[in-house]
Formats: C-alpha cells, structure tokens, sequence
C-alpha cells in the first residue's frame, strides 16, 4: 500500500521567509518537500516577494490560495510558513480575510512579537539603513522581486511594529494555530549565524540565530526545537539548508529537520485538517 501518513484532507501550503524566493532551484525548503511527498503530502508553494513588505506579500499568497482552491476543488488550505512568512500567514487568515479557506496555520521561526536588536539596531543613523535598502531593493528586482521595500521590513521587525500586526491581526477562531521555535546550542552551532546568535543571546535570551524563542511563539501549541548534537537547531536548519540530517543517532533530541516536517503533516491529518 501507498505510504499516506502526511495525505492531508486540505493542501499543504509552504510559504518562504525574506531574503529568498520559491525557485525551482535551489529550493528553498532543501529536502523537506520531498519527503513530505514521499508520504503523500500534496505540496503548493506561496510564490511571494523576498523583500517586499508584509502586506504586499500577504496579498500575493492570498492569490496564490485562490489558485491553489481551484486547481485542487479543496476548500480550505494548510499553511506551513518560516520566518517573516508566518507573518504573511497569519495577515491573509486575519486582516485578508481568508480565515474560512485557511484550516490551519504552522508557524516555523517566525518573529511574532519582534526584535529587541532590531529595536538597537535601528536607532542607529537612518541613513545607513536607506543606503542598504536602496543596494538590496535594486539588485533583488534583477532576480524577480516587484516591490521589494527592504527597510520597510526591517522596520517592521521591530516590537513596536510587531504589537500594532498583533492588534490589527487577530487569531480566527476557526483556525488552528501552531508555532515553533528552533535553539541553537552554542554560537558556533552556525557559522552563518553566529555573531547574530551571539548578540540576541544576550538581549533576548534563547534563539536560532535571528528570532528568539520567546518571539518565535505562537498559537494555541508552541514547540521548541533542539536537535542532540552540538550545533543545536539555527534559522536555517529549520529550512534544511545544510541538506543532510543533524545526526545518525535517534532519541537525542531532533535528528533530521525532515522528520519534524513529516510530524506536523502527520498531525494535521490526525486533527481532520
């Protein structure tokens, strides 16, 4: 017989954080679709900006629903989202108004309440942070960007902003809600990652690298994520970007990002969605 566990009754939606886009190579989400398939998961992708603003992205994954509506007669979808995509998530169920052809919502690393960095690193001259935008708008349009608005969502990282998106956004009551957060171990878990964790360990307390445990979570379930190796669970371990499983070794903590990916669908399928 077919192997069905992640076969779930409404479409699984993956929808990308800032900085990348859903290409075809190299994928965004590493070997996570292909084992959620390998199970019998029907995968979409949110399509979205990577720099574009919440709420122009928002409304591209919320045409993106109504696509992915038609093609498959579903009714509702599953939105699985990393980082600034759970943003995106939450605004089109919420302010958007797709509550009822959203079932649920899977938050993975996703800065709900801010950044206390961010909040320092922005009172430092506006000029820099314009002169970056300006180099980082331009040569994300020659990739495919429409509306990239890179200071934008830096400022709307902030927790000022995040609480007024909080206000404005709230939870639909028909929808499930589920958050994760993901722990690196040490500064030295990700070299990509390592001066940031570093710094956010020391104003913010737990975190991946980029988004803290305590902003990471989200929902009426909040799972924290660490792997049993040394290097802990980073920002970009949770999209699989190193390609290869955390350990060999079972019952250690989180072995293989996958595996998580596979849970969630598992469990989603169990709760009728």
């Amino acid at each position: 017989m077919p192997d069905e566990r992640c076969k779930t009754k409404y479409p699984l939606v993956l929808i990308h954080g800032a900085g990348f886009r859903d290409l075809k190579w190299p994928v965004y989400w590493g070997r996570i679709p292909g084992a959620l398939e390998a199970h019998g998961a029907k995968i979409y992708y949110g399509l979205q900006d990577c720099w574009a603003s919440i709420e122009t992205n928002a409304a591209a994954v919320a045409k993106r629903i109504d696509e992915i509506l038609e093609e498959t007669g579903a009714e509702k979808v599953n939105l699985i989202a990393h980082s600034k995509g759970g943003l995106e998530a939450r605004m089109v169920a919420s302010s958007l108004g797709y509550g009822d052809k959203t079932a649920s919502i899977t938050t993975i690393a996703t800065p709900h309440r801010g950044s206390k960095t961010i909040d320092q690193l922005l009172t430092l001259p506006r000029g820099l942070f314009r002169l970056a935008a300006f180099a980082v708008d331009n040569w994300i349009k020659v990739i495919g960007d429409k509306k990239p608005d890179f200071l934008k969502v830096c400022e709307g990282f902030t927790t000022s902003a995040m609480e007024c998106f909080n206000r404005d956004n709230p939870d639909v009551p028909e929808v499930f809600y589920q958050s994760f957060a993901c722990v690196m171990s040490h500064p030295f878990s990700d070299i990509n990652l390592s001066t940031a964790n570093f710094v956010l360990n020391r104003i913010e307390g737990p975190n991946d690298g980029l988004v803290s445990v305590k902003s990471a979570s989200w929902g009426e379930i909040t799972h924290i994520l660490r792997s049993g190796v040394f290097r802990g669970i980073s920002h970009l371990d949770a999209i699989d970007l190193r390609r290869m499983p955390f350990s060999r070794k079972k019952n250690t903590g989180v072995s293989d990002i996958c595996d998580v990916y596979v849970e969630i669908a598992e469990d989603l399928k169990r709760r009728g969605y």
